[in-house]
C-alpha cells in the first residue's frame, strides 16, 4: 500500500499539473504519429546525414529498415566525471552494427565542474550551463533522423540539462548511462580536517593540494554525495538508467557490460517487441515523486530543490517546494554518505546500493510502482543487482540476447547499517531537505548532515554581498562569536546564482569552536553541504526586492530547522522603511559573463526552477 502522504502529495501535484500535463502529453502523441523520420527526408537532406559514415552505414541509412540511434556525449578530458565517455560512442556503434543497425554521435554539450569554478568569476555561469545543455540536446536532436537517445552525462548541471533537452522530444525512447564513480581515496573526514586546517592557517597550501588530489585522484565521478551522485541517483529510481548501473566504477568488465546490455535492450525494444517507452511517458508526476522521495531519503544535493522543479516543468509536471517539505515530513533517511556521513558512494554500492534502497522504500509504501521505465513496468527489476555473468548469458527477465551481465537479488540485509540501512531502523524518521518560511520569504535546507544541536540558531545578523568578504572577515578575526551570515544578492538574476562552497570550511570552523553560527543566502551552497546550518535558495532575492536586501548588521535572525522557520525580528513597519542596499553592477563583464546577461534578465526564481524557459506557460 502506498504511504498516505505519497498518495495525497502525488494527487496534489496531478491536479496542480493537469493542464501543462495534458499538453505535454498531446504534444508528444502528435510527435508519435508523425512517419518514420528518415522515410521524409530529401535526397539532399539524407546525404548530409551519412556524407561520412561508411559505405556499410549508407547502405543500413538508404534502407531506412533499423533504427539509428543519437549520442549527446558531454565527453572532455579535462573532468574527470567525464573522461570515460571518449570510449562509449564506439562501444554503442558496435552494438548497434551486430543488429544491423546504426548510431551516430548526434551532438555534443558542454560540461563544466563546479569544483574547478568554486570562488571563481566561472561559477557565475554555472547554473545557467544547465539550460544551455538543455538547448544543446534539442538542437543535436533537432535533425530528426533519429529513432532511439544515449545521453551521456554525469555531473552537476549536465544531467538536468540533458533530461530537460530530451524531454522535447519526449515521443522518443531517450537511456541515460552513467559512467560511474572513481574508486575510493582518502578518508573524507580527513579531507574535511585539513580543509578546515587550512582556513585557519594550520597546514600549507602544499599540504592542501596534497590531501585534494588524494581525494579527486582519476577518472570518475567525485565519489562523495553531492549533485553528481545525487543526480545518478534520481536517473536510477525515475527509472532512466539500467537497474544498479549508478555506481559502478569506470574501465571494470562490469561497467561495459552494463553499457552494452542497455544498447542491446534498446534495440531489441525498437526492432524486436517494437514496445520501447517514450520519455515522456516514463517522466510522469508518480516518476517525479519517486524521484523526490529518492532525494529525501538519501539526504541528496540542495541543488536538486532548483532542478527537479525545471525537470519536472518540462515533462508539464509542476512541483513546489511546500511538496518536498511535506514529504520530507515522513520519508525516513536511510544512507548515511559524506558530507551526511564519512562514508562515500563506493561504500554505499558496497553495502547494498540502490536495489537494496528502493525494494526498502517501494515495499514501505514510500515509491510508486505503477510507473514505466527503460525496462518496462514496474520496479521489481530496480530491487536487483547486475553481476558479470559470462557462461549463461542472461540478462533481464523481460529482455533477450547475449551479454556478460545478468541481474540477481540485491541483499536481504544492509551490509553496513553505518552507512545504509532498512526503513524499519532509519538514521532518522524524516528527510534530508526542509523548507522554511517567514518574513524573509521562503528558503530550502539541508539537515541531513546537520546536528540536531545545531539546527536552532538565533544570533545577530553580519552582512556580506560576497562569499570574499566573509572570508576576509574571518581573516581578520572579525567572526568571533555568534552569529549569522547574511550573504546576499547571490540569486540568479544578480550573479546566476553561484555555489558558496568556500564558506563551509570558514563557518565549519567558527562551528567547531563553539559559536552558534548559520547562513542564509540567495544564492546556494554545494551539493556537498554540510554541517552548518544553511538557509540557502531564499526566494525572493535581493535584487527581485527580496527582503534579505535591508538586513542590517546586528538584526536578529532565527533559523529554526526542526519548525521550518526563518525569522527576521523586526518590526514590519521598520522593514517597509528601509531602502535596498545593493551593491553588484547591473551588467558584469569577465570570464563570458556578459554572454548571459539576457539568461539572468529572464531567468525564474529558484523556487520556480532558476529557468530561463517558460515551459510551463
Amino acid at each position: 500500500m502506498l504511504h498516505p502522504r505519497i498518495q495525497e502529495v502525488t494527487e496534489r501535484v496531478v491536479k496542480r499539473s493537469q493542464t501543462t500535463r495534458s499538453a505535454y502529453l498531446k504534444r508528444i502523441q502528435e510527435a508519435k504519429k508523425q512517419t518514420r523520420v528518415r522515410a521524409g527526408l530529401g535526397c539532399g537532406n539524407l546525404a548530409h546525414v551519412m556524407a561520412a559514415c561508411s559505405s556499410s552505414d549508407k547502405a543500413r541509412l538508404k534502407a531506412d529498415d533499423q533504427p539509428n540511434l543519437a549520442i549527446i556525449n558531454s565527453y572532455n578530458d579535462m573532468l574527470s566525471a567525464h573522461v570515460p565517455y571518449i570510449e562509449y560512442p564506439d562501444l554503442i556503434k558496435k552494438i548497434a552494427t551486430q543488429y544491423d543497425a546504426t548510431a551516430q554521435v548526434a551532438g555534443g554539450v558542454p560540461a563544466m565542474c563546479d569544483g574547478v569554478t568554486q570562488g571563481r568569476d566561472g561559477m557565475e555561469l554555472s547554473l545557467f550551463s544547465r539550460d544551455v545543455i538543455a538547448m544543446s540536446t534539442a538542437v543535436a536532436l533537432s535533425h530528426d533522423v533519429f529513432d532511439g537517445v544515449f545521453c551521456l552525462g554525469v555531473c552537476d548541471k549536465i544531467v538536468p540539462g540533458l533530461l530537460i533537452g530530451s524531454l522535447s522530444f519526449g515521443h522518443l525512447p531517450i537511456y541515460f548511462l552513467p559512467a560511474g564513480p572513481m574508486e575510493s581515496g582518502i578518508p573524507n573526514k580527513e579531507k574535511a580536517r585539513v580543509r578546515q586546517s587550512f582556513a585557519q592557517g594550520l597546514v600549507s597550501r602544499e599540504e592542501l593540494l596534497e590531501a585534494e588530489s588524494a581525494s579527486y585522484h582519476s577518472a570518475g565521478t567525485c565519489t562523495f554525495y553531492g549533485t553528481a551522485n545525487s543526480n545518478q541517483m534520481l536517473m536510477e529510481i525515475m527509472g532512466l538508467h539500467l537497474p544498479g548501473s549508478s555506481f559502478i566504477n569506470p574501465y571494470t568488465e562490469l561497467r561495459d557490460g552494463l553499457t552494452a546490455s542497455a544498447v542491446k535492450m534498446m534495440l531489441e525494444q525498437l526492432i524486436k517487441t517494437k514496445s520501447a517507452n517514450p520519455i515522456g511517458e516514463i517522466v510522469d508526476e508518480r516518476t517525479v515523486i519517486n524521484g523526490l522521495v529518492g532525494l529525501l531519503a538519501t539526504g541528496g544535493s540542495t541543488n536538486h530543490a532548483i532542478h527537479l522543479v525545471a525537470m519536472a516543468k518540462a515533462a508539464g509536471v509542476q512541483i513546489t517546494w511546500k511538496d518536498m517539505a511535506d514529504l520530507s515530513e515522513v520519508v525516513p533517511l536511510l544512507t548515511r554518505i559524506y558530507p551526511n556521513g564519512s562514508a562515500d558512494v563506493n561504500h554505499f554500492q558496497a553495502a547494498g546500493g540502490m536495489g537494496f534502497l528502493m525494494r526498502e522504500l517501494r515495499d514501505a509504501g514510500y515509491l510508486h510502482n505503477d510507473v514505466k521505465t527503460i525496462v518496462g513496468e514496474g520496479l521489481d527489476d530496480y530491487t536487483k543487482e547486475p553481476v558479470l555473468d559470462i557462461d549463461t548469458n542472461v540478462i533481464m527477465t523481460n529482455s533477450e540476447g547475449p551479454t556478460k551481465v545478468k541481474w540477481v537479488p540485491c541483499p536481504e540485509n544492509s551490509l553496513d547499517e553505518e552507512v545504509l540501512r532498512p526503513v524499519s531502523n532509519p538514521f532518522n524518521k524524516q528527510g534530508g531537505l526542509q523548507l522554511l518560511t517567514g518574513n524573509l520569504g521562503k528558503a530550502v535546507i539541508k539537515v541531513s548532515a546537520v546536528d540536531e544541536k545545531h539546527q536552532f540558531v538565533s544570533a545577530p545578523a553580519k552582512v556580506f554581498s560576497s562569499q570574499a568578504a566573509l572570508q576576509d572577515a574571518f581573516a581578520k578575526g572579525e567572526l568571533n562569536q555568534d552569529f549569522i551570515a547574511v550573504i546576499k544578492e547571490q540569486g540568479p538574476k544578480a550573479k546566476g546564482m553561484p555555489e558558496l562552497h568556500k564558506l563551509t570550511p570558514v563557518m565549519a570552523t567558527l562551528q567547531d569552536q563553539g559559536y552558534k553560527v548559520a547562513i542564509v543566502t540567495d544564492g546556494r551552497m554545494s551539493g556537498a553541504s554540510g554541517k552548518v546550518p544553511a538557509a540557502i535558495h531564499l526566494a525572493p532575492e535581493a535584487v527581485e526586492g527580496g527582503i534579505i536586501a535591508k538586513i542590517r548588521e546586528g538584526d536578529m535572525i532565527t533559523l529554526d530547522a526542526p519548525n521550518g522557520d526563518l525569522v527576521l525580528h523586526v518590526s514590519d513597519e521598520e522593514i517597509e522603511k528601509r531602502e535596498l542596499e545593493l551593491t553588484q553592477p547591473e551588467l558584469t563583464f569577465g570570464t563570458g559573463r556578459e554572454l548571459f546577461t539576457g539568461f539572468r534578465n529572464m531567468v525564474s526564481s529558484a523556487d520556480m526552477g532558476a529557468s530561463a524557459f517558460g515551459i510551463d506557460e
